[in-house]
């Protein structure tokens, strides 16, 4: 399954100069003026699992292949851009097609950075653009409600999503995200939510990008956003976007060190990766073969024969069973040889949960 994360902010707070950062590569433009970006630029990234390289290290695998996760940087969006400002409507719209966001805000100081609105206040930042979220929702639902209405006067089953409907407009009315609507996973709401997509609905990540003085103790517009993100139930992650960025340059080796300067365990990329696939409750099983050893990702809590899906909708189809071996069992018994011969390769059936690590052989017929 693909995994797209969006970055989104208002204009100039750093986020082609991240998502350079975080695909190593100088493919979004970043300059120092609002709609720099106008396009999205998009990046496939591979989803760097040390687990892939040990076990095509000890099978003899001729390639690795990692799980992948899509980059997204969209264009700045502006107080107004649900009114179509600044190109709002657009840029709404490449939000719609990701899995999930990663907010940018802006948390440093830089009197040769224009802010669009003038001065830094971290959370007045994501304030705008949560509130221009909210309100391209509503209007869906709004749209929504009026075609509705159309069919109610022939089909009265229709009536109890109308009903739903005027009530999440009201939510959303007083400012409020559909994530936090207290019927949005009963029917029928739940229906409306699969059927639109809301916006505010999609997981949300904030990074406050900061600069290198801010890497080892928050400054007070890190705290700020901390706070809000808790009041939120969200996560901040605390990245300098042109320290990263510098990091394209160098060697694996190198950014190791460097991060290691200043305490830092993982670099931007791995916490993004990191984050959202807890986020999204994502883990990865692999594949295991002279030819390849290979990442892949699913839901946290698939059965076996919709995690054979990823590989091919035929493996579903003609799920017979799996063969599974769990990744430290792999590593201790040396491979799949060893692990066979000490009884730890298990053969599971189509009720079988697949836990993160397994590696795994799937048998069908189609």
């Amino acid at each position: 399954m693909a995994l797209s994360v969006g970055i989104v902010g208002l204009p100039n707070v750093g986020k082609s100069t991240i998502f350079n950062a975080l695909t190593r590569q100088q493919n979004a433009e970043s300059a120092n003026y609002p709609f720099c970006t106008i396009e999205p630029n998009k990046a496939i990234v591979p989803v760097v699992d040390q687990r892939v390289f040990k076990l095509a290290e000890i099978a003899g695998s001729e390639k690795v292949l990692n799980a992948v996760v899509e980059i997204v940087d969209i264009a700045g969006l502006v107080k107004g851009a649900s009114k179509g400002e600044g190109l709002g409507n657009k840029f709404l719209g490449n939000i719609r097609q990701t899995s999930a966001i990663l907010h940018v805000v802006r948390c440093f100081d830089d009197s040769d950075i224009i802010h669009v609105d003038g001065s830094i206040d971290s959370v007045r930042d994501v304030e705008i653009i949560e509130l221009e979220l909210v309100i391209a929702d509503l209007q869906s639902l709004e749209k929504r409600i009026y075609s509705l209405g159309k069919r109610a006067k022939a089909d009265k089953a229709v009536k109890p999503m109308i009903e739903i409907a005027e009530k999440l407009i009201i939510h959303f009315q007083e400012g409020k995200p559909a994530s936090t609507f207290a019927e949005r996973d009963a029917l029928p709401a739940k229906e409306l939510y699969q059927d639109l997509d809301f916006l505010t609905d999609k997981r949300v990540i904030y990074c406050a990008n900061v600069d290198e003085d801010c890497l080892a103790n928050d400054n007070d517009y890190v705290k700020k956003l901390k706070a809000y993100a808790d009041e939120k139930g969200g996560e901040v992650l605390k990245i300098c976007a042109r320290m990263e960025e510098e990091f394209g340059a160098l060697e694996d080796e190198e950014i190791a060190e460097y991060l290691d300067s200043y305490g830092i365990k993982e670099s931007g990329l791995e916490q993004v990766i990191v984050r959202c696939y807890e986020t999204l409750g994502l883990i990865s099983y692999f594949t295991v073969g002279p030819k390849e050893a290979r990442a892949w990702t699913i839901q946290d809590g698939w059965k076996a024969p919709r995690a054979a899906s990823v590989i091919h909708t035929d493996f579903e189809k003609g799920f017979i069973r799996a063969e599974v071996i769990a990744y430290d069992d792999y590593i201790a018994k040396d491979g799949e040889a060893g692990a066979k011969a000490a009884g730890v390769m298990r053969v599971e059936g189509k009720d079988y949960i697949v836990k993160d690590g397994d590696v795994m052989h799937f048998r069908f017929n189609v």
